[in-house]
């Protein structure tokens, strides 16, 4: 098994969940195999304080899974997962958003220069790091706190999900139309219409992530 080199980067943590979360993308880590601690650790270059800290993020994440006498298996990818968790945030950050009201015009710029950057994007974690970005600038201002961190836990979860459909067919979904309608509607004051197209975009980007898991198991192909 091929590992990156040894992490020197300040939040070891993140760093490490970074790191795991990629080698289970790339396959390094096969579905289903259990995850040796003592390799990794020393593999990555960390103790197994950090290791285990993001082993148990990544549980959380729900690509592990935790068992008491087995300790953390990699999960599958699986259509029962992903279509309950993408049911979730066309709820969620149309609500943030109503919330937050129409964004100022510093927002609507700042906005923009992220979608400009989101839409020259060939790199395919770039480009997600970016639409993460975008869609959380949209919503900073909602003063629910627990919700915009549903949001961010969301984003989480479903990410390796995203880079792994983007890896394999080698393609990068525009998000940046729709995000421009999204503004559109914002720059006319009209935020319903705003959180509509919100709601439809993070729909429609479940569509791609669905079909590709029904071609991995055609027993899901079935209407």
């Amino acid at each position: 098994m091929h590992l990156p080199l040894p992490l020197k980067r300040a939040n070891v943590s993140n760093a490490v969940a970074d790191a795991v979360r990629t080698m289970i993308v790339d396959g390094q880590l096969p579905e289903g195999e259990r995850v040796n601690e003592v390799q990794l650790s020393q593999a990555l270059g960390v103790s197994r304080t950090p290791l285990r800290e993001a082993l148990n993020r990544l549980a959380a994440e729900g690509a592990l899974s935790q068992a008491p006498s087995r300790g953390f298996a990699v999960k599958p990818l699986t259509l029962e997962e992903l279509e309950p968790l993408y049911a979730i945030r066309p709820i969620l950050d149309p609500a943030a958003l109503r919330l937050a009201g129409l964004p100022s015009a510093g927002r609507l710029r700042r906005l923009a220069a992220l979608n400009a950057r989101l839409e020259a994007s060939r790199d395919v974690a770039g480009a997600l790091d970016l639409d993460d970005q975008w869609h959380l600038e949209l919503v900073a201002g909602c003063p629910n706190p627990i919700l915009l961190d549903l949001i961010g836990q969301f984003m989480r979860r479903t990410r390796r999900y995203e880079i792994a459909l983007m890896r394999e067919r080698r393609e990068v979904q525009a998000a940046g139309r729709d995000h421009r309608a999204i503004l559109a509607a914002l720059r006319r004051g009209d935020l319903e219409a705003g959180c509509a197209a919100l709601r439809d975009n993070l729909t429609r980007g479940a569509e791609p992530l669905v079909a590709w898991l029904k071609t991995r198991d055609p027993k899901k192909g079935r209407a």
